[in-house]
């Protein structure tokens, strides 16, 4: 059998040649649209190729050996792992929503970039190696192991909730690159990334979604990081991003005062403040309200047929009139948004660089407490996503699942000291060249991310001159768009759009897995049928992936959230279920199974009522917040109460067998050898 050294030295060669075939496919696109390739063109042989690569390494691993479609033959160099975990972590909500809320937030959204990195300490630290020595397959197979079937379960229900939102989030992600990119509908886009989705993890498992993942942080890294470069260069000129945008923010902070003190602006802000104001009382008159709405629009219909208006002031009317909610409570939920939308730009923005900056101290006291608990969610949700912790059981042993983590956190960190370059020189490059024009004379990108929902502007003081308040950026669309707004050749736009798109099928494709296997492992084979055959779990497994990936892709297309939102969901409710019963079922060996079923039940109910409390996407509003907390952080609610009846429940109830010490025992001492629970440690 080949040798571990040989087998990565082996690996080492392809992807090398396959890193200089990708860079040359990038150069003779670029010199193809010199040479008048129209920019479609080249989106369909990005996405082409892209799928056609990811598509053949998932072809060569098809495998139908138990161990190499769960956990890749447990053969996979750190190295290796690495970058598939990193590829696998750095979804599109990393590729694509990070700058976008760096943009949007400033120093509040540097959360992300803390809890995400951090929360790889404690993987290191806590988790990883023990998860390795314990030796199975899933995140359920460790807590039916420690716990039982009960918290197996539930294992299995967290799992599912969380990596379905998650996984609804990439395939979105995939829609909206390939419905602008390649010019197809959003909602064919979202299918057409299914396929490829599904090719990777489909034949090989775990095997072939482990050596795609490999490829796709190749792209996702050059993707990343070039058109940083270019922008920098362009901005500065010194292609260093993470070195020279400090100088570029210090500018920017004296273009916002500018900006922020214009008499136009002012007069914008007030307007807004208006709207939120004529809103609420829109909301508090309800159903009243509604009715008279409802007779406003009729009225005006029928005074502009009747003065013979122009029939595009009568179509706007008549369109207002079908888009009137259709009863109170949708009203209510439809209001409620756009109202805090209005409240939002009817504020004076922050300054890019101000932390915590309120208007008074309780609103920045309010800013402290969401930035600290967001944080928080993020670094342990890092350490509780099933579909990243499985991966620390593909490495060969306990050292190199340490090593594993540790590359990583390098290869993650390459993207996240990047993404706040990648938000300031956007920022510098529209507030200089956008805030300010024209309506008729604004950038082509502006109506192009705006037929996607993405991009708006409305000239609500009516003077024809675009102010900040006015122009609307979903976070989505910073790095999709960066490109475009630098002025930068097509050829980087679909270098980008490659790259989020390699970021989305990675994710979706071990999230996808992920669900699939605790559906045919954990619930069919452990629970169900015990005695099922190697192939018959392989087929079932593969069956509920298929049913799983239609299931998320048309969910994905009824476009249900911004991308951020929905990974900031899934990171709670991964918070409230599994670090707790993880963590102390490892170094506590008075937890017990009645502790961890109350505690992984309690925490995930806290956190789903929670964000149905806040959430306007659930009807909830944050007049309902607990202490001001946003509902992306619902999860530190869930987290405290699962620690808390864990400890409660466990004390009160009877201590575990005698040799579940000795298996928690086994997990924590490295000179500890012999039996797991569930059969030979697979240390080796």
């Amino acid at each position: 059998m080949e040798s571990q050294q040989a087998f990565s030295r082996r690996l080492s060669r392809y992807y090398s040649r396959y890193t200089v075939g990708f860079i040359a496919f990038v150069v003779l696109l670029a010199y193809a649209e010199r040479q008048g390739m129209s920019p479609r063109w080249i989106g369909y042989c990005f996405m082409a190729a892209s799928i056609a690569l990811y598509s053949a390494i998932g072809i060569m691993s098809r495998t139908a050996d138990v161990a190499e479609y769960y956990v890749a033959g447990r053969r996979v160099p750190p190295l290796f792992n690495g970058m598939a975990t990193a590829a696998d972590w750095m979804s599109a909500a990393s590729f694509i929503g990070m700058a976008g809320s760096l943009y949007l937030e400033g120093y509040q959204a540097l959360a992300f970039v803390l809890g995400w990195t951090g929360g790889y300490c404690l993987v290191a630290l806590l988790l990883a190696p023990y998860l390795r020595k314990f030796g199975q397959y899933t995140i359920p197979d460790f807590l039916g192991a420690r716990y039982g079937h009960g918290a197996r379960i539930l294992g299995v229900v967290g799992a599912i909730a969380a990596s379905f939102i998650y996984v609804v989030a990439q395939i979105y992600g995939v829609g909206l690159i390939a419905s602008r990119v390649v010019g197809l509908e959003f909602e064919v886009g979202v299918f057409v990334g299914l396929a490829g989705v599904l090719v990777c993890s489909f034949l090989g498992g775990m095997r072939a979604v482990t050596w795609t993942q490999v490829a796709q942080y190749i792209i996702i890294i050059i993707a990343y990081l070039l058109p940083a470069a270019i922008l920098s260069y362009k901005v500065t000129g010194v292609p260093v991003p993470q070195v020279m945008y400090g100088s570029v923010l210090q500018k920017l902070s004296e273009k916002e005062k500018e900006i922020f003190d214009a008499a136009p602006e002012i007069d914008a802000r007030a307007r807004y403040q208006q709207r939120a104001e004529s809103l609420e009382a829109r909301i508090q008159g309800l159903p009243a309200s509604l009715a008279a709405e409802r007779q406003r629009l009729l009225q005006r219909i029928n005074d502009l047929r009747n003065s013979n208006a122009a029939t595009r002031d009568i179509a706007l009317a008549e369109r207002s009139l079908r888009e009137l909610p259709k009863d109170a409570a949708e009203a209510k939920i439809k209001w409620e948004a756009a109202r805090v939308v209005a409240v939002t730009k009817g504020v004076k923005p922050q300054a890019h660089a101000a932390a915590y900056a309120g208007r008074d101290d309780k609103e920045s006291a309010s800013m402290r407490a969401n930035f600290i608990a967001l944080t928080i969610v993020l670094m342990i949700g890092t350490a509780s996503l099933p579909h990243i912790l499985v991966r620390y059981y593909t490495t060969a042993g306990v050292r190199e699942t340490r090593r594993s983590v540790a590359w990583s956190l390098l290869f993650i960190s390459l993207l996240y000291v990047t993404a706040p370059a990648y938000a300031v020189f956007a920022k510098w490059v529209v507030y200089n060249d956008v805030v300010g024009s024209t309506m008729s004379a604004l950038p082509g990108w502006i109506a192009s991310w705006g037929k996607l929902g993405l991009v708006r502007v409305e000239d609500i003081n009516g003077d024809g001159i675009l102010q900040l308040a006015e122009l609307s950026l979903n976070t989505d669309v910073i790095v999709l768009a960066t490109p475009e707004i630098a002025g930068l050749p097509y050829v980087v736009s679909g270098l980008v759009a490659a790259g989020g798109l390699a970021a989305a099928l990675s994710t979706a494709d071990g999230l996808l897995l992920t669900i699939a296997n605790a559906l045919s492992h954990d619930l069919y084979y452990r629970m169900i049928d015990p005695q099922a055959s190697a192939q018959h779990r392989l087929v079932v497994s593969k069956g509920l992936l298929l049913v799983v990936a239609v299931i998320a892709a048309y969910t994905a297309s009824m476009r249900p959230d911004n991308i951020l939102f929905m990974v900031g969901l899934a990171f709670s409710l991964a918070t409230s279920t599994f670090f707790a019963p993880l963590v102390l079922g490892i170094f506590w060996k008075r937890a017990n199974r009645w502790g961890a079923v109350a505690g992984m039940s309690l925490g995930l109910a806290t956190t789903i009522y929670y964000c149905v409390l806040t959430h306007p996407f659930f009807g909830g509003s944050m007049k309902a917040a607990w202490f001001d907390i946003n509902p992306i952080s619902a999860g530190i609610f869930g987290l405290a109460v699962n620690f808390i009846a864990m400890f409660v429940v466990s004390l009160v109830t009877g201590a575990p067998e005698e040799k579940m010490s000795a298996f928690v025992d086994y997990l924590r001492y490295p000179n500890i050898e012999g039996q797991s629970i569930n059969g030979p440690s697979s240390r080796r």
